[in-house]
Protein backbone atom coordinates (compact mmCIF):
# COMPACT_ATOMS: atom_id res chain seq x y z
CA UNK A 1 0.00 0.00 0.00
CA UNK A 2 1.46 3.36 -0.95
CA UNK A 3 2.25 5.82 1.83
CA UNK A 4 -0.20 8.40 0.52
CA UNK A 5 -3.10 6.01 1.11
CA UNK A 6 -2.25 5.18 4.71
CA UNK A 7 -4.00 8.00 6.54
CA UNK A 8 -6.44 10.66 5.32
CA UNK A 9 -7.82 12.35 8.39
CA UNK A 10 -5.98 15.09 10.32
CA UNK A 11 -8.00 17.90 8.76
CA UNK A 12 -10.95 16.76 10.90
CA UNK A 13 -10.32 19.12 13.79
CA UNK A 14 -10.18 22.31 11.75
CA UNK A 15 -13.86 23.04 10.97
CA UNK A 16 -13.15 26.64 10.07
CA UNK A 17 -11.73 26.97 6.58
CA UNK A 18 -12.12 28.66 3.22
CA UNK A 19 -15.42 28.25 1.39
CA UNK A 20 -15.89 25.84 -1.49
CA UNK A 21 -14.28 27.38 -4.56
CA UNK A 22 -16.42 28.35 -7.52
CA UNK A 23 -14.94 27.70 -10.91
CA UNK A 24 -14.60 30.82 -13.02
CA UNK A 25 -14.80 30.88 -16.80
CA UNK A 26 -11.56 29.63 -18.31
CA UNK A 27 -9.20 32.34 -19.55
CA UNK A 28 -7.19 31.25 -22.60
CA UNK A 29 -4.32 33.46 -21.45
CA UNK A 30 -4.08 31.72 -18.08
CA UNK A 31 -2.76 28.18 -17.52
CA UNK A 32 -5.27 25.44 -16.75
CA UNK A 33 -5.65 25.23 -12.93
CA UNK A 34 -6.38 21.52 -13.17
CA UNK A 35 -9.31 19.55 -11.81
CA UNK A 36 -11.36 21.00 -8.97
CA UNK A 37 -10.45 19.84 -5.48
CA UNK A 38 -12.63 19.55 -2.39
CA UNK A 39 -10.95 19.60 1.00
CA UNK A 40 -12.53 18.54 4.26
CA UNK A 41 -12.51 22.14 5.50
CA UNK A 42 -14.43 23.27 2.44
CA UNK A 43 -16.96 20.48 2.89
CA UNK A 44 -17.47 21.48 6.53
CA UNK A 45 -17.81 25.15 5.64
CA UNK A 46 -20.41 24.35 3.00
CA UNK A 47 -22.34 22.16 5.44
CA UNK A 48 -22.37 24.87 8.11
CA UNK A 49 -23.69 27.40 5.60
CA UNK A 50 -26.16 25.30 3.61
CA UNK A 51 -27.39 22.35 5.68
CA UNK A 52 -31.16 22.92 6.18
CA UNK A 53 -31.38 20.82 9.35
CA UNK A 54 -28.72 22.96 11.02
CA UNK A 55 -30.56 26.13 9.99
CA UNK A 56 -33.84 24.75 11.33
CA UNK A 57 -32.28 23.99 14.71
CA UNK A 58 -30.71 27.46 14.72
CA UNK A 59 -34.18 29.01 14.46
CA UNK A 60 -34.77 27.79 18.00
CA UNK A 61 -32.36 30.41 19.32
CA UNK A 62 -34.34 33.20 17.65
CA UNK A 63 -37.57 31.75 18.99
CA UNK A 64 -36.11 31.70 22.51
CA UNK A 65 -35.01 35.34 22.12
CA UNK A 66 -38.59 36.29 21.36
CA UNK A 67 -39.85 34.37 24.39
CA UNK A 68 -37.25 36.10 26.57
CA UNK A 69 -38.46 39.49 25.37
CA UNK A 70 -42.07 38.57 26.09
CA UNK A 71 -41.23 37.16 29.53
CA UNK A 72 -39.96 40.56 30.70
CA UNK A 73 -43.07 42.46 29.61
CA UNK A 74 -45.24 44.02 32.34
CA UNK A 75 -49.01 43.42 32.39
CA UNK A 76 -51.02 45.99 30.46
CA UNK A 77 -53.26 48.36 32.45
CA UNK A 78 -56.99 48.17 31.82
CA UNK A 79 -59.25 51.17 31.13
CA UNK A 80 -62.81 50.77 32.34
CA UNK A 81 -66.01 52.84 31.96
CA UNK A 82 -69.18 52.02 33.89
CA UNK A 83 -72.56 53.67 34.23
CA UNK A 84 -75.20 53.26 36.96
CA UNK A 85 -78.70 54.03 35.64
CA UNK A 86 -80.00 54.96 32.23
CA UNK A 87 -81.30 58.46 32.80
CA UNK A 88 -78.75 60.96 31.63
CA UNK A 89 -79.79 63.38 34.36
CA UNK A 90 -79.42 60.96 37.28
CA UNK A 91 -76.92 58.29 36.27
CA UNK A 92 -73.55 57.77 37.95
CA UNK A 93 -70.51 57.49 35.64
CA UNK A 94 -67.21 55.95 36.65
CA UNK A 95 -63.94 55.98 34.74
CA UNK A 96 -61.08 53.95 36.17
CA UNK A 97 -57.75 52.36 35.34
CA UNK A 98 -56.93 48.91 36.69
CA UNK A 99 -53.41 47.62 36.90
CA UNK A 100 -52.18 44.21 38.05
CA UNK A 101 -49.15 44.15 40.36
CA UNK A 102 -47.42 40.78 40.16
CA UNK A 103 -46.23 39.42 43.48
CA UNK A 104 -44.09 36.45 44.42
CA UNK A 105 -41.33 37.18 41.89
CA UNK A 106 -43.40 36.04 38.88
CA UNK A 107 -41.71 38.31 36.36
CA UNK A 108 -38.20 37.41 37.51
CA UNK A 109 -39.07 33.72 37.43
CA UNK A 110 -40.45 34.03 33.89
CA UNK A 111 -37.30 35.82 32.73
CA UNK A 112 -35.07 33.17 34.31
CA UNK A 113 -37.10 30.41 32.66
CA UNK A 114 -36.90 32.15 29.28
CA UNK A 115 -33.13 32.51 29.63
CA UNK A 116 -32.85 28.81 30.41
CA UNK A 117 -34.99 28.11 27.34
CA UNK A 118 -32.55 30.07 25.24
CA UNK A 119 -29.63 28.22 26.80
CA UNK A 120 -31.30 24.93 25.90
CA UNK A 121 -31.84 26.12 22.33
CA UNK A 122 -28.19 27.17 22.08
CA UNK A 123 -27.02 23.80 23.40
CA UNK A 124 -29.27 22.04 20.89
CA UNK A 125 -27.69 24.11 18.11
CA UNK A 126 -24.17 23.32 19.35
CA UNK A 127 -25.06 19.62 19.56
CA UNK A 128 -26.44 19.54 16.02
CA UNK A 129 -23.42 21.44 14.75
CA UNK A 130 -21.04 18.97 16.40
CA UNK A 131 -23.02 16.04 15.01
CA UNK A 132 -23.10 17.58 11.54
CA UNK A 133 -19.34 18.09 11.75
CA UNK A 134 -18.86 14.44 12.66
CA UNK A 135 -21.30 13.35 9.93
CA UNK A 136 -19.45 15.36 7.29
CA UNK A 137 -16.08 14.04 8.46
CA UNK A 138 -17.38 10.46 8.40
CA UNK A 139 -18.93 10.90 4.95
CA UNK A 140 -15.81 12.59 3.59
CA UNK A 141 -13.50 9.91 4.93
CA UNK A 142 -15.85 7.15 3.74
CA UNK A 143 -15.79 8.68 0.26
CA UNK A 144 -11.99 8.84 0.42
CA UNK A 145 -11.84 5.20 1.48
CA UNK A 146 -14.10 4.10 -1.36
CA UNK A 147 -12.08 6.27 -3.73
CA UNK A 148 -8.99 4.40 -2.54
CA UNK A 149 -10.84 1.15 -3.04
CA UNK A 150 -11.47 2.13 -6.66
CA UNK A 151 -7.75 2.77 -7.07
CA UNK A 152 -6.97 -0.55 -5.39
CA UNK A 153 -9.36 -2.40 -7.69
CA UNK A 154 -7.82 -0.74 -10.72
CA UNK A 155 -4.39 -1.89 -9.58
CA UNK A 156 -5.86 -5.35 -8.98
CA UNK A 157 -6.97 -5.38 -12.61
CA UNK A 158 -3.39 -4.65 -13.59
CA UNK A 159 -2.28 -7.53 -11.36
CA UNK A 160 -4.82 -9.85 -12.98
CA UNK A 161 -3.92 -8.64 -16.46
CA UNK A 162 -0.27 -9.34 -15.71
CA UNK A 163 -1.12 -12.89 -14.70
CA UNK A 164 -3.33 -13.32 -17.76
CA UNK A 165 -0.53 -12.08 -20.03
CA UNK A 166 1.91 -14.51 -18.46
CA UNK A 167 -0.54 -17.37 -18.91
CA UNK A 168 -1.16 -16.39 -22.53
CA UNK A 169 2.53 -16.43 -23.30
CA UNK A 170 3.03 -19.83 -21.70
CA UNK A 171 0.00 -21.25 -23.53
CA UNK A 172 1.42 -19.94 -26.80
CA UNK A 173 4.71 -21.61 -25.95
CA UNK A 174 2.89 -24.86 -25.26
CA UNK A 175 4.11 -25.06 -21.68
CA UNK A 176 0.70 -25.05 -19.95
CA UNK A 177 -2.86 -26.00 -20.78
CA UNK A 178 -5.29 -23.39 -22.18
CA UNK A 179 -7.41 -24.09 -19.12
CA UNK A 180 -4.90 -22.07 -17.07
CA UNK A 181 -5.45 -19.09 -19.37
CA UNK A 182 -9.21 -19.45 -18.93
CA UNK A 183 -8.80 -19.40 -15.16
CA UNK A 184 -6.75 -16.25 -15.39
CA UNK A 185 -9.35 -14.57 -17.61
CA UNK A 186 -12.13 -15.51 -15.18
CA UNK A 187 -10.15 -14.03 -12.28
CA UNK A 188 -9.59 -10.81 -14.24
CA UNK A 189 -13.32 -10.57 -15.09
CA UNK A 190 -14.22 -10.96 -11.40
CA UNK A 191 -11.93 -8.07 -10.50
CA UNK A 192 -13.53 -5.91 -13.19
CA UNK A 193 -16.94 -6.57 -11.64
CA UNK A 194 -15.48 -5.54 -8.30
CA UNK A 195 -14.33 -2.28 -9.91
CA UNK A 196 -17.86 -1.56 -11.19
CA UNK A 197 -19.27 -2.13 -7.72
CA UNK A 198 -16.62 0.10 -6.15
CA UNK A 199 -17.47 2.91 -8.56
CA UNK A 200 -21.17 2.67 -7.66
CA UNK A 201 -20.32 2.80 -3.95
CA UNK A 202 -18.07 5.79 -4.59
CA UNK A 203 -20.94 7.65 -6.27
CA UNK A 204 -23.21 6.83 -3.33
CA UNK A 205 -20.64 8.06 -0.81
CA UNK A 206 -20.19 11.32 -2.70
CA UNK A 207 -23.97 11.76 -2.88
CA UNK A 208 -24.22 11.33 0.90
CA UNK A 209 -21.52 13.95 1.38
CA UNK A 210 -23.26 16.36 -1.01
CA UNK A 211 -26.56 16.04 0.87
CA UNK A 212 -24.84 16.87 4.15
CA UNK A 213 -23.36 19.92 2.42
CA UNK A 214 -26.92 21.00 1.58
CA UNK A 215 -26.72 20.29 -2.13
CA UNK A 216 -28.46 17.82 -4.41
CA UNK A 217 -25.82 18.26 -7.11
CA UNK A 218 -23.19 15.62 -7.80
CA UNK A 219 -19.71 16.31 -6.46
CA UNK A 220 -17.33 16.26 -9.39
CA UNK A 221 -14.31 17.57 -7.47
CA UNK A 222 -11.46 15.34 -6.42
CA UNK A 223 -11.15 14.70 -2.70
CA UNK A 224 -7.79 15.63 -1.23
CA UNK A 225 -5.47 12.92 0.07
CA UNK A 226 -3.04 14.58 2.51
CA UNK A 227 0.05 12.91 3.93
CA UNK A 228 -1.21 12.51 7.51
CA UNK A 229 -0.96 10.21 10.46
CA UNK A 230 -3.43 9.39 13.19
CA UNK A 231 -2.79 11.05 16.51
CA UNK A 232 -2.50 9.11 19.71
CA UNK A 233 -5.72 7.49 20.87
CA UNK A 234 -7.02 9.45 23.90
CA UNK A 235 -6.64 7.75 27.25
CA UNK A 236 -9.65 6.89 29.38
CA UNK A 237 -8.78 9.78 31.73
CA UNK A 238 -8.66 12.18 28.80
CA UNK A 239 -12.01 10.94 27.49
CA UNK A 240 -13.53 11.32 30.97
CA UNK A 241 -12.34 14.93 31.03
CA UNK A 242 -13.74 15.63 27.60
CA UNK A 243 -17.03 13.95 28.47
CA UNK A 244 -17.84 16.76 30.90
CA UNK A 245 -18.12 19.16 27.94
CA UNK A 246 -19.79 16.76 25.50
CA UNK A 247 -22.54 18.53 23.52
CA UNK A 248 -25.19 15.92 24.32
CA UNK A 249 -24.35 16.10 28.02
CA UNK A 250 -24.47 19.90 28.03
CA UNK A 251 -27.86 19.75 26.33
CA UNK A 252 -29.16 17.38 29.03
CA UNK A 253 -27.76 19.70 31.72
CA UNK A 254 -29.50 22.66 30.09
CA UNK A 255 -32.74 20.68 30.17
CA UNK A 256 -32.29 20.23 33.95
CA UNK A 257 -31.76 23.99 34.30
CA UNK A 258 -34.86 24.69 32.25
CA UNK A 259 -37.03 22.43 34.39
CA UNK A 260 -35.58 23.92 37.58
CA UNK A 261 -36.49 27.40 36.35
CA UNK A 262 -39.98 26.18 35.50
CA UNK A 263 -40.37 24.96 39.10
CA UNK A 264 -39.65 28.50 40.29
CA UNK A 265 -42.24 29.83 37.86
CA UNK A 266 -44.91 27.48 39.17
CA UNK A 267 -43.96 28.25 42.76
CA UNK A 268 -44.24 32.00 42.13
CA UNK A 269 -47.74 31.52 40.74
CA UNK A 270 -48.93 30.41 44.18
CA UNK A 271 -48.74 34.03 45.37
CA UNK A 272 -51.89 36.04 44.45
CA UNK A 273 -51.54 39.22 42.42
CA UNK A 274 -52.93 42.61 43.46
CA UNK A 275 -55.32 44.52 41.24
CA UNK A 276 -55.23 48.27 41.90
CA UNK A 277 -58.12 50.49 40.65
CA UNK A 278 -57.77 54.25 40.29
CA UNK A 279 -60.38 56.47 38.70
CA UNK A 280 -63.05 59.13 38.97
CA UNK A 281 -66.79 58.92 39.64
CA UNK A 282 -69.37 61.56 38.70
CA UNK A 283 -73.00 61.78 39.90
CA UNK A 284 -74.99 63.79 37.34
CA UNK A 285 -78.05 64.10 39.62
CA UNK A 286 -76.12 65.89 42.32
CA UNK A 287 -73.93 67.79 39.92
CA UNK A 288 -70.51 69.05 40.81
CA UNK A 289 -67.10 67.60 40.09
CA UNK A 290 -66.08 63.98 40.12
CA UNK A 291 -64.91 62.03 43.11
CA UNK A 292 -61.73 59.97 43.20
CA UNK A 293 -62.16 56.22 43.25
CA UNK A 294 -59.48 53.89 44.59
CA UNK A 295 -59.64 50.16 45.20
CA UNK A 296 -57.47 47.12 45.76
CA UNK A 297 -58.47 43.50 45.16
CA UNK A 298 -56.75 40.13 45.33
CA UNK A 299 -57.98 36.57 44.86
CA UNK A 300 -58.25 34.40 47.95
CA UNK A 301 -56.09 31.25 47.51
CA UNK A 302 -58.62 28.95 49.12
CA UNK A 303 -59.13 26.30 46.43
CA UNK A 304 -56.48 26.78 43.72
CA UNK A 305 -52.94 27.28 44.99
CA UNK A 306 -51.31 25.92 41.79
CA UNK A 307 -50.33 22.77 43.68
CA UNK A 308 -50.92 20.42 40.77
CA UNK A 309 -48.74 22.39 38.34
CA UNK A 310 -46.02 22.71 40.96
CA UNK A 311 -46.05 18.97 41.65
CA UNK A 312 -45.89 18.21 37.92
CA UNK A 313 -42.96 20.60 37.41
CA UNK A 314 -41.08 18.99 40.31
CA UNK A 315 -41.54 15.58 38.70
CA UNK A 316 -40.33 16.94 35.35
CA UNK A 317 -37.23 18.25 37.13
CA UNK A 318 -36.51 14.83 38.60
CA UNK A 319 -37.16 13.27 35.20
CA UNK A 320 -34.63 15.61 33.58
CA UNK A 321 -32.06 14.70 36.23
CA UNK A 322 -32.63 10.99 35.64
CA UNK A 323 -32.27 11.52 31.89
CA UNK A 324 -29.02 13.42 32.51
CA UNK A 325 -27.63 10.51 34.52
CA UNK A 326 -28.71 8.04 31.85
CA UNK A 327 -27.17 10.16 29.10
CA UNK A 328 -23.89 10.38 31.00
CA UNK A 329 -23.74 6.59 31.34
CA UNK A 330 -24.65 6.07 27.68
CA UNK A 331 -22.01 8.51 26.44
CA UNK A 332 -19.40 7.03 28.76
CA UNK A 333 -20.03 3.54 27.39
CA UNK A 334 -20.06 4.78 23.80
CA UNK A 335 -16.72 6.55 24.30
CA UNK A 336 -15.09 3.44 25.71
CA UNK A 337 -16.48 1.32 22.86
CA UNK A 338 -15.19 3.78 20.24
CA UNK A 339 -11.80 3.90 21.93
CA UNK A 340 -11.57 0.10 21.97
CA UNK A 341 -12.51 -0.07 18.29
CA UNK A 342 -9.88 2.55 17.51
CA UNK A 343 -7.20 0.55 19.33
CA UNK A 344 -8.12 -2.65 17.50
CA UNK A 345 -8.25 -0.95 14.12
CA UNK A 346 -4.90 0.74 14.74
CA UNK A 347 -3.37 -2.60 15.69
CA UNK A 348 -4.68 -4.13 12.48
CA UNK A 349 -3.40 -1.20 10.42
CA UNK A 350 0.08 -1.44 11.88
CA UNK A 351 0.25 -5.19 11.30
CA UNK A 352 -1.12 -5.01 7.77
CA UNK A 353 1.08 -2.08 6.74
CA UNK A 354 4.33 -3.44 8.17
CA UNK A 355 3.99 -7.18 7.70
CA UNK A 356 0.99 -8.66 5.90
CA UNK A 357 0.65 -6.43 2.82
CA UNK A 358 4.42 -6.34 2.04
CA UNK A 359 4.64 -10.11 2.53
CA UNK A 360 1.65 -10.72 0.26
CA UNK A 361 3.13 -8.40 -2.36
CA UNK A 362 6.50 -10.18 -2.19
CA UNK A 363 4.86 -13.60 -2.45
CA UNK A 364 2.84 -12.53 -5.48
CA UNK A 365 5.84 -11.01 -7.26
CA UNK A 366 7.85 -14.17 -6.62
CA UNK A 367 5.00 -16.38 -7.83
CA UNK A 368 4.55 -14.44 -11.07
CA UNK A 369 8.28 -14.40 -11.73
CA UNK A 370 8.51 -18.11 -11.00
CA UNK A 371 5.50 -18.84 -13.19
CA UNK A 372 7.06 -16.98 -16.11
CA UNK A 373 10.22 -19.03 -15.61
CA UNK A 374 8.26 -22.26 -15.35
CA UNK A 375 9.08 -22.89 -11.68
CA UNK A 376 5.51 -22.48 -10.31
CA UNK A 377 2.09 -23.49 -11.51
CA UNK A 378 -0.66 -21.07 -12.37
CA UNK A 379 -2.66 -22.05 -9.27
CA UNK A 380 0.21 -20.70 -7.21
CA UNK A 381 -0.13 -17.36 -9.01
CA UNK A 382 -3.89 -17.26 -8.41
CA UNK A 383 -3.46 -18.07 -4.73
CA UNK A 384 -0.90 -15.34 -4.17
CA UNK A 385 -2.99 -12.92 -6.23
CA UNK A 386 -6.06 -13.57 -4.06
CA UNK A 387 -3.95 -13.22 -0.94
CA UNK A 388 -2.56 -9.87 -2.08
CA UNK A 389 -5.95 -8.45 -3.03
CA UNK A 390 -7.42 -9.79 0.20
CA UNK A 391 -4.67 -8.17 2.28
CA UNK A 392 -5.14 -4.82 0.59
CA UNK A 393 -8.92 -5.04 1.01
CA UNK A 394 -8.50 -5.93 4.67
CA UNK A 395 -6.26 -2.91 5.08
CA UNK A 396 -8.93 -0.64 3.62
CA UNK A 397 -11.55 -2.13 5.94
CA UNK A 398 -9.29 -1.55 8.94
CA UNK A 399 -8.59 1.99 7.77
CA UNK A 400 -12.31 2.70 7.41
CA UNK A 401 -12.98 1.28 10.88
CA UNK A 402 -10.21 3.48 12.28
CA UNK A 403 -11.79 6.50 10.65
CA UNK A 404 -15.23 5.55 11.97
CA UNK A 405 -13.96 5.07 15.51
CA UNK A 406 -12.14 8.41 15.39
CA UNK A 407 -15.20 10.27 14.13
CA UNK A 408 -17.36 8.57 16.78
CA UNK A 409 -15.00 9.87 19.46
CA UNK A 410 -15.17 13.30 17.88
CA UNK A 411 -18.97 13.14 17.63
CA UNK A 412 -19.48 12.27 21.30
CA UNK A 413 -16.76 14.40 22.90
CA UNK A 414 -15.00 16.81 20.53
CA UNK A 415 -11.44 17.73 21.44
CA UNK A 416 -11.20 21.26 22.82
CA UNK A 417 -7.43 21.72 22.46
CA UNK A 418 -6.35 20.80 18.96
CA UNK A 419 -2.72 20.93 20.02
CA UNK A 420 -2.84 18.25 22.70
CA UNK A 421 -6.05 16.28 22.40
CA UNK A 422 -6.46 15.92 18.65
CA UNK A 423 -7.67 12.58 17.39
CA UNK A 424 -5.60 13.18 14.27
CA UNK A 425 -2.31 14.99 13.88
CA UNK A 426 -0.34 16.16 10.90
CA UNK A 427 2.56 14.03 9.82
CA UNK A 428 5.63 16.27 9.81
CA UNK A 429 8.26 15.14 7.36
Amino acid sequence: MQARSLILGALMLFAWAVPVPVRAQADPAQPDPGPARLTLQQALQAAYANNPELRAVGRGVGIADGLRLQAGALPNPELGLSTEGTDRRSRVETVEITHTIELGGKRGARIAAAEQERQLAQEALDTRRAELRADVMAAYLAALTVQERVALTQSAIEVAARATGAATRRVAAGKISPVEQTRSSVAEAAVRLELAQARVESAQALRTLALLMGSAATIDAALVRPELLFGAIPTEAELARRLASAPRLRQAQAQVGRQDAQVRVERSRRAPDLRVNLGSQRDRERGGGGQAVFGVSAPLPLFDRNGGNLAASLQRLEQARDELAAERLRLHGALLDARQRAELAQLQLDSLRREIVPAAQGAYDAAVTGFELGKFGFLDVLDTQRALIGARTQYLRALQERYQAATDLERIAPAQDAGSTAIFKEHLQ
